[in-house]
């Protein structure tokens, strides 16, 4: 379809929105460019990804994909070099970007990844990310992140082994969030926050698996957030395990079901790792907030140290990045 006749029934179906959605598509004024998905034939494109590969490689223009309600079952990569995109659904519950694929069935966990984000200045809203392989059906990811400056809000990430797979060596900002997950549901290398997050554990296991290196300040840093149990039992779950040995994650007044185990962390039956790992809490609250009895190996903060470390200073970089304002 050629673009004439693609943004000629973009104009039109605008006229079909409602105000919500125009306000949805226009967020804080910030798109020049807006392409519109909906999987019932309704707008330009009928898929995620088609929308995607009309944006042209090196992209250097804000542009929105505004996606209608639906669950759309499709592999979708972003690629690294089609920055500055964002994805707005309708409504994070009905719009559904998912797939079913596994380590297993694509030879990598990295593979496995139903939506891939790669590019940087990514944004994200009312949208939710899933994989449905199972269970039992061993590292499947829902949400694969790399780029730097992502920003992602009132989105839900649904899963179980390896749901998030937050890495790279860039920021990510996750806003009024929902992820759940079996083990290792929030892993890998990436500088992020979670603010306002809902995190459910849906069996036992191990919530983070961080793998930041030596050279990164923060890795994971949760603040104001809930930690849920699901059918998991009482003292089933660990806050975290440290993928590579300078694994870093901050827990800041986060409330804690009684899922949480007493002693808080694991080692990944290396003792090493004791000695590098970067564990620390604060404000710690509910029956799995009682920090007394932690591995001797992780920190509690001071209540000072604990108010240096806000989103900014976390995120804002040499480059004053602040995604609280996006």
């Amino acid at each position: 379809m050629k673009y004439g006749k693609v943004w000629f029934i973009f104009v039109l179906s605008l006229f079909l929105f409602d105000s919500a959605s125009l306000q949805a598509i226009g967020h804080q004024n910030q798109t020049n460019r807006v392409l519109v998905v909906d999987q019932k034939g309704n707008a330009p494109f009928r898929t995620v990804q088609s929308a995607i590969d009309a944006i042209p490689a090196n992209n250097q223009q804000q542009i929105t994909i505004y996606i209608k309600n639906g669950v759309y079952k499709e592999k979708i990569l972003l690629p690294q070099n089609k920055p500055h995109v964002s994805f707005v659904g309708e409504n994070q519950y009905k719009t559904i970007l998912t797939y079913d694929d596994t380590n297993a069935s694509t030879g990598s966990t990295t593979n496995s990844s139903s939506t891939m984000i790669r590019a940087n200045d990514f944004y994200a809203e009312n949208i939710t990310f899933q994989n449905t392989a199972g269970r039992h059906a061993g590292q499947a990811v829902a949400l694969y992140v790399s780029g730097d400056r992502a920003v992602f809000k009132q989105i839900r990430v649904l899963g179980y082994q390896d749901t998030l797979y937050a890495t790279g060596t860039g920021r990510q900002y996750y806003e009024n969030c929902y992820i759940e997950g079996t083990v290792d549901f929030i892993f890998g290398s990436a500088t992020a926050v979670f603010k306002r997050a809902e995190i459910k554990s849906l069996g036992n296991g191990y919530i983070t698996a961080a793998s930041t290196t030596e050279a990164q300040k923060y890795g994971y840093v949760f603040i104001d957030s809930t930690l849920k149990k699901g059918t998991t039992a009482t003292q089933s779950v660990y806050l975290g395990r440290p993928w590579r040995p300078h694994s870093a994650v901050t827990f800041l007044h986060t409330k804690m079901d009684d899922h949480i185990k007493a002693e808080g962390w694991h080692n990944w039956n290396n003792r090493d790792n004791e000695r590098t790992a970067r564990y620390k809490e604060y404000g710690s609250t509910g029956a799995g907030g009682n920090a007394a009895n932690r591995v001797r190996w992780s920190s509690i903060l001071t209540k000072n140290e604990a108010s240096l470390i806000t989103v900014q200073a976390v995120l804002g970089g040499t480059d004053g990045w602040n995604p609280e304002k996006r």
